[in-house]
């Protein structure tokens, strides 16, 4: 009986990956357990090592190992761009597009009453709080050694002088850019939002009348 508990339990954890049902955990779970005993032991070993090391960034609140992730401390990256996406995974798409050069704040997630997610969730709080801290004062003229210091990264920040929204188009995210938006309003830093457009190689007749909308709105 140890052995089916032990399968069991096996099933319901694969579960709460995402789009797995349990007809796939069980699948996953017999291939492991029949095929693959060794990769399910570097399974259970990753999954440990990775819950016990990773955390959150000091700055950007995306995932990492350290205090401070890689492309916080790197310092060739533009640090008067600010460009706040849902998760880490939206992060690394933004990367593999090779075309920002700025930085990052990570949500972890998008506003969502119903499910009881609020700004408190999904730390709009400090977003604001690192805007403020870098952010230029209108009009300010100090003398540059006043500059502080970031003790996170031991980096003198630049002044954040524009917060790019890269949240998803879903009604969630959608929320979530217009609130982050409204609470940004009198700050010193410009606030632009990606923009939606016609995807390439797609031919109009078979495009959403949605896109198309948007795409003509935001021509250029």
């Amino acid at each position: 009986m140890a052995e089916i508990h032990s399968l069991e339990l096996l099933v319901q954890a694969l579960r709460r990956l995402p789009g797995v049902g349990v007809k796939s955990a069980q699948r996953m779970a017999f291939h492991l357990l029949q095929h693959d005993r060794e990769g399910a032991l570097q399974l259970a070993q990753a999954l440990q090592h990775a819950a016990s090391n990773v955390k959150h960034c000091a700055l950007c609140h995306t995932f990492t190992e350290d205090g401070v992730c890689p492309t916080c401390r790197d310092p060739r990256r533009d640090r008067s761009l600010l460009c706040v996406v849902e998760t880490p995974a939206d992060q690394a798409a933004m990367e593999r597009t090779g075309a920002y050069k700025g930085l990052y704040f990570v949500l972890m997630g998008k506003l969502s009453p119903m499910d009881g997610v609020g700004p408190r969730e999904i730390g709009l709080q400090k977003l604001f709080d690192r805007i403020d801290a870098l952010a230029p004062e209108p009009d300010s003229e100090g003398p540059e050694d006043s500059t502080p210091t970031d003790a996170a990264s031991g980096q003198m920040p630049c002044e954040v002088r524009e917060v790019i929204l890269a949240t998803n188009f879903t009604a969630e995210g959608e929320t979530t850019a217009h609130v982050i938006a409204q609470a940004l309003k009198g700050r010193a830093v410009q606030v632009t939002r990606l923009a939606r457009g016609v995807p390439v190689g797609s031919e109009l007749e078979y495009v959403d009348l949605g896109t198309i909308a948007h795409a003509l709105v935001d021509r250029r």
